[in-house]
């Protein structure tokens, strides 16, 4: 049983001893489930009326009058022979007689199982024993009793709720802690509820707001639908330009090739040449050169080729040679690094540190690009550290400043942190409790 006891719950054993001293015989104490009934009637019984037979009960719904009744007995009387056809009242009397057993304390927890008849008789024991008899029960509801003091057990205020976890805890985090806060908030002063915390399952979870104003992505989306109205609007007049644009010129033909009917034509005044006067030769002569010299343009000593070798050349196919483009240097693809501003996790820097110095933990996400993006914005205004660290299956990414011997250089710290920062909601955490997350990942 734990030693201690809170201020307010030895207040309420003083006040319970002293409505037994102001001759109220019957107490009920009444409280919801997990606020520490048990607890407090453990403490009274024993430190109060050390000289009284002292009898504890913890009922059930398994437990009948009758086993309770011999249970009360045979811890108020030294080998009672209990009769089990008579009532609980019947048999005390009955062995008052036999042997005197002094004044008695009776304490009975759970009393929400006890019967409308046993009831009755424990009420009337309380108002008509012959001997001094203080009878308290604990409930979580109401009891069928109409001469009885109902005292009702509160919940814990914020103060003793955390005096109370600082008892089974030694590693709490402080106060500004936002998820302790919410944690004390929703267990409402009820000791069970606190005692059920989990410090290694409680991980802030620091989301980032979107840097980008939804009225920029509404102005991206006007200038979008603008272009695509103007793109409908001059589709036939930019098809037409694009054409225009991209369209080749045609090739010129050149016009100094020779027809080869006149190179026939050529042939025969040679042959007809051979045939006739030399006056005519002459003549010929003349005007086939002044025909070679303005249709072909051919060097002096090119005008009496023979004209076979020009047909052949003009009848067979001229082999055409196809120049290939030069294929263009491919164009180098440029390397985009991904993680422009990298974080190497710097576990060993943490195990480095005393496990007694405080850190300010600022952000804790699943996402590495958030924890990239926060670096990127805050990296020239404050000293960062990254570790990594596993939760519910998932690995998180948690991300601190600074590393101070003592609480009020972290304050000091903290107080002199950028607006976006604190926003967030930073709180502290030591150098020990970091270590043991960093070593989840192991597991």
């Amino acid at each position: 049983m734990q030693p201690q006891i809170l201020p307010s719950r030895a207040a309420l054993v003083d006040r319970i001893a002293l409505q037994f001293e102001y001759g109220q015989n019957l107490i009920v104490l009444m409280g919801s489930s997990g606020l520490g009934k048990s607890y407090l009637l453990e403490t009274f019984i024993t430190d109060k009326y050390n000289d009284f037979n002292k009898a504890f009960v913890q009922t059930g719904a398994k437990m009948t009058d009758a086993q309770l009744m011999g249970s009360l007995l045979e811890q108020s009387f030294r080998n009672p022979l209990v009769d089990h056809s008579l009532s609980l009242s019947e048999n005390f009397y009955q062995l008052l007689k036999q042997q005197q057993c002094g004044s008695c304390l009776w304490v009975i927890d759970d009393g929400r199982h006890l019967s409308e008849e046993f009831l009755a008789e424990l009420e009337q024991l309380a108002k008509n024993s012959p001997v001094t008899l203080y009878i308290m029960i604990a409930s979580s509801s109401k009891l069928f009793l109409n001469h009885a003091v109902e005292l009702h057990l509160e919940q814990l205020d914020i103060e003793e709720s955390k005096k109370l976890m600082g008892w089974y805890f030694t590693d709490l985090p402080y106060d500004e802690d936002p998820v302790f806060q919410a944690f004390l908030a929703e267990a409402n002063g009820n000791p069970s509820l606190l005692l059920a915390w989990q410090a290694d399952e409680h991980v802030a979870d620091i989301i980032t707001k979107d840097k980008i104003s939804w009225r920029l992505h509404l102005i991206m989306l006007l200038l979008l639908i603008m272009f695509f109205i103007i793109g409908l609007l001059y589709k036939s007049d930019m098809s037409q330009w694009w054409q225009q644009y991209y369209q080749q010129t045609p090739q010129e033909v050149s016009t100094t090739a020779i027809p080869a009917s006149q190179i026939s034509e050529l042939r025969t005044s040679q042959k007809d040449q051979n045939n006739t006067p030399s006056s005519v030769v002459n003549d010929t002569k003349v005007t086939s050169t002044s025909v070679t010299e303005d249709a072909l343009a051919l060097p002096e000593k090119q005008k009496h080729n023979d004209i076979d070798a020009i047909l052949q050349t003009l009848n067979s196919p001229e082999p055409v040679q196809v120049i290939k483009a030069a294929p263009q240097p491919a164009l180098a693809e440029k390397n985009i690094d991904s993680n422009a501003y990298p974080q190497v996790i710097n576990g060993a820097w943490y195990l480095q540190q005393n496990d007694s110095n405080i850190v300010i933990q600022v952000l804790a996400v699943t996402k590495k690009p958030i924890v990239d993006d926060f670096l990127k914005q805050y990296q020239a205004q404050v000293a960062a550290h990254t570790y990594q660290t596993k939760r519910d299956n998932k690995i998180w990414w948690v991300v601190t400043i600074g590393s101070f011997a003592n609480f009020s250089d972290a304050k000091n710290k903290m107080d002199n942190l950028p607006t976006g920062i604190l926003n967030n909601k930073p709180f502290y955490k030591k150098i020990s409790k970091i270590k043991q997350e960093i070593a989840l990942l192991d597991q």
